[in-house]
């Protein structure tokens, strides 16, 4: 232990479609929500905004649009003409001598060609609308066979008691394996080396590889990222880094990557990554997860990672002769820093759906980034084929690690499932429950407190009720079962109407269900530091009501069904009258900017809600009916007319992403758009939260700017970019002041209501919190940190000096209102209502805020 944290060296950078537009290292803050915190903090800049223009197929691919499927029926082997993209010189894998993406299909048709052993399909589309190609190798089976093993797969997730003492499953069940591969674009070399497998097992003729394929399926995202590998970016074309996306499922590559999880419910799993020297492999330090049956993890995957290293040691690479320094096992070999706390990482997400070793695996020779654009072509090709090898080396590791322990493998599977369908307590690690692994201590020991079931109520707020579906499909889209009440009825002392729905927590994938229902936990006193975020519940932060059911001596009975979607629960009220749309979820905000789209004149009720006319009931009913939105009688006639809200927006791709989800228009902006130029006439309220600093405005984009505000338009802030734009614009008087940058987590707050907060939830999220004081005349506290103890879950610290943790946040000012000497109408954020497309029930007070602040 104690060897120090590592630092990868990569930077986000973004896309959209495949353009890259560069911002000037003076326009970046030190703030940007897709890349690791410490990669943040070391002041590397993102390098590129989201372009407004997309291709069709990128559009469809970003509305949720569903790609091509995955075959559920058939033999293998199952052969697919891929059609070959046209050829692109400027893939940025070229110079790096490894496999450009628009030579996967061609190369792939090839291998297909090689005998019955490879097997090709299209698992989805990227953002970019590249397609994701998904390889299975294993030995011919005829459709009796694969759909027996189908059978197989099914009983041991949804019968593992049974399944744990089926003879057939010990004798023939094929092992899943999954090996994703370039989720990260610009950390090429896996696509290469799974090329190189995938070839090498076609021809193979030794009895090892018969007996591998006989007994195990390969399966090989071949790219999960073809934007980034094509542009040499880290997210996609949309800006998202996908390996921070897996409890959000934002992205068409993260949706496509989780479905494979559930349809072939891998239980070994690799995910290739760079660039760490010497290479690192997982288990990690602590904190772990604490929803996972980490026992039987653990014991796998330690196992695993020694047979890994072995193989990389096994190709010969040195310190001196090549400059590849020994791996790292993190658990073994260091203390913390480098976590598997959060859901969000690819390898952390697989255990949910019945993985019990999963890996992130870090090359050791760092090709990207700033290595890329310095390093002479020669260095760069010796060091990526060196990349290549090494990951050749670990998938061979672990076809051998699997293979050999075959039998144990599926069992541990068998034994996930059947512990939560049984409702059984987790095994703390010890040294005893998972003999072999050598210096588990009590730093180790992270288990869940599982409830016996969730309940979403069904009636009560439309907000809630719209949440609700949303909340419920996100389950479902987990694979975790959801049952609807057909009738009233009472749980643990308390009363449900019909429809609501009920989480029985004794169910095989009750991680996933506690992942996303649960509060979460404060770590803060566990470690001292955190790789990503530490906080993320969906059952606080999406707007849903979710009640916890700790006993149900009884059991969870009730007159109900099992559900493959969430019930409508759009509606437009009879009569004749005017109709109110509530503001207080994302899509009433994507309902009214539909409405503004098509001309219809809505007005602003006082508590910040919309009133439509009652000539716009038929554009109601499709809106109703599209976004499960709630149009209610009412006889108010509002106040402000409400217009189309064109954002002036510089912002992370992840809030860029959040403000054309609710419908918004957005026009990117940074200095560097400004000081070229930018028309303001095309806009009504600015947004600034990165990549925009008033002092390093030229005169004239200066004089543009001060004009567009003094003209009634609005300013929206967050965070310290956007705080300290406000400040040196002299707008807003009140006084920013900064928590602990590493902190993040879930918050308690209490609204004021009104038109930015009304209808808010109680929790929100926070990433490097700040709060407001010194509030001058006029200024409104929109919402502030709970006055005692804000921080439900996550990890938020003081300072070295004491100052900055959620003791001295306690009762401040987290959004504030106002407007500026100049009648500047200005919102103020803190907190970060739209971080990562993630925190859904948050977004309608951004949205809110812009509506506000649109001119006019």
């Amino acid at each position: 232990m104690g060897i120090p944290r590592p630092v990868l060296l990569a930077t986000a950078v973004t896309a959209g479609g495949l353009l890259l537009v560069p911002l000037p290292a003076s326009a970046v803050p030190g703030r940007d929500d897709s890349r690791p915190r410490h990669v943040r903090e070391s002041g590397d800049p993102a390098t590129a905004l989201l372009q407004a223009g997309r291709t069709s197929a990128a559009t469809a691919a970003m509305s949720g649009t569903p790609g091509p499927a995955l075959r559920k029926d058939g033999g293998y082997p199952r052969r697919t003409v891929l059609e070959a993209p046209p050829e692109n010189p400027a893939d940025k894998s070229v110079k790096l001598g490894l496999a450009p993406y628009h030579s996967l299909a061609p190369r792939l048709n090839a291998l297909q060609e090689l005998g019955s052993r490879v097997s090709v399909e299209v698992a989805g589309r990227s953002a970019g609308g590249h397609d994701l190609y998904l390889v299975t190798v294993t030995a011919p089976e005829s459709a009796r066979e694969a759909g027996e093993q189908e059978r197989m797969r099914e009983l041991i997730e949804n019968s593992p008691a049974e399944a744990a003492k089926d003879r057939r499953i010990k004798s023939s069940y094929k092992t899943p394996v999954f090996i994703n591969n370039n989720i990260h674009g610009n950390e090429w070399e896996g696509t290469d080396a799974a090329l190189g497998l995938i070839e090498e097992l076609a021809k193979a003729k030794d009895g090892r590889t018969r007996d591998l394929l006989a007994r195990n399926r390969i399966y090989l995202n071949v790219t999960a990222n073809p934007d980034g590998r094509i542009a040499g970016t880290r997210a996609n074309a949309n800006g998202f880094d996908l390996n921070r996306d897996f409890i959000t499922a934002s992205q068409p590559e993260t949706r496509a990557v989780r479905q494979i999880a559930i349809d072939k419910q891998p239980a070994v799993m690799l995910d290739l990554h760079g660039y760490v020297n010497g290479t690192l492999i997982e288990p990690t330090t602590p904190p772990h997860g604490e929803n996972y049956e980490y026992d039987l993890f653990l014991k796998n995957a330690y196992a695993n990672a020694l047979g890994m290293e072995k193989a990389v040691n096994d190709l010969g690479y040195t310190s001196a002769k090549d400059g590849v320094e020994p791996p790292v096992i993190p658990f073994r070999d260091q203390e913390e820093g480098w976590d598997d706390w959060p859901p969000i990482f690819t390898p952390q997400y697989m255990p949910f759906q019945g993985a019990v070793a999963s890996h992130t695996v870090e090359f050791p020779m760092t090709v990207n980034n700033r290595s890329y654009d310095t390093l002479p072509v020669e260095e760069l090709r010796r060091r990526s084929a060196i990349n290549t090898d090494i990951a050749g080396a670990v998938m061979r590791a672990t076809l051998d690690y699997t293979l050999d322990h075959r039998t144990s493998v599926i069992a541990d599977q068998i034994e996930t499932f059947r512990r939560g369908a049984a409702g059984e307590a987790q095994r703390p690690v010890s040294e005893k429950t998972v003999p072999g692994v050598p210096g588990i201590g009590p730093e180790d020991v992270y288990t869940a407190s599982f409830p016996r079931a969730y309940v979403i109520p069904a009636g009560g707020a439309q907000r809630s009720a719209t949440a609700a579906a949303r909340l419920v499909d996100h389950l479902i889209a987990n694979d975790v079962r959801v049952r609807q009440a057909r009738a009233a009825f009472r749980l643990a002392g308390r009363s449900y109407p019909a429809g609501s729905y009920v989480v029985d927590m004794h169910q095989p994938k009750r991680g996933i269900a506690h992942v996303i229902l649960s509060e979460g936990r404060d770590i803060s006193a566990d470690v001292s530091t955190m790789y990503d975020i530490s906080g993320w519940s969906l059952g606080l932060l999406w707007g849903a009501s979710v009640d916890t059911v700790r006993k149900a001596d009884g059991g969870v009975r009730f007159d109900g069904r099992t559900v493959l979607a969430a019930s409508p629960t759009g509606s437009v009220a009879g009569g004749r009258g005017d109709l109110r749309l509530r503001l207080d979820d994302p899509k009433e905000l994507a309902a009214l900017n539909s409405l503004l789209g098509q001309g219809v004149k809505v007005r602003r009720a006082a508590d910040g809600a919309a009133v439509v006319p009652t000539s716009a009931r038929r554009q109601a009913k499709v809106l109703a009916d599209r976004y499960g939105v709630v149009f209610s009688a009412t006889k108010e006639k509002g106040t402000t007319r409400l217009h189309r809200t064109r954002v002036a927006a510089a912002v992370t791709p992840g809030e860029q992403f959040a403000l054309r989800e609710m419908g918004f228009e957005v026009l990117p902006v940074s200095t560097a758009t400004l000081n070229a130029g930018f028309d303001w006439s095309a806009a009504d309220v600015l947004y600034v939260s990165s990549g925009l600093q008033y002092g390093a405005l030229n005169p004239a984009a200066r004089e543009g700017l001060d004009g567009f505000l003094a003209g009634g338009a609005g300013l929206v802030t967050l965070g310290s970019t956007g705080a300290a734009f406000n400040t040196a614009a002299g707008l807003l008087a009140a006084a920013p002041v900064a928590g602990n940058g590493d902190a993040n987590g879930v918050v308690r707050v209490a609204n004021a209501g009104g038109a930015v907060t009304g209808g808010a939830p109680a929790h929100t999220f926070v990433y490097s919190p700040l709060w407001f004081t010194d509030l001058g005349p006029g200024v409104r506290t929109e919402q502030s940190y709970a006055i005692a103890d804000p921080l439900v879950s996550g990890h938020w610290r003081a300072k070295s000096d004491g100052s900055g943790g959620p003791g001295d946040a306690a009762g401040k000012a987290s959004i504030v209102s106002g407007r500026s000497a100049q009648g500047t109408p200005v919102v103020m954020f803190g907190t970060e209502p739209l971080f990562r497309d993630h925190p859904k029930g948050a977004f309608a007070q951004l949205g809110r805020a812009l509506l506000s602040g649109s001119a006019g």
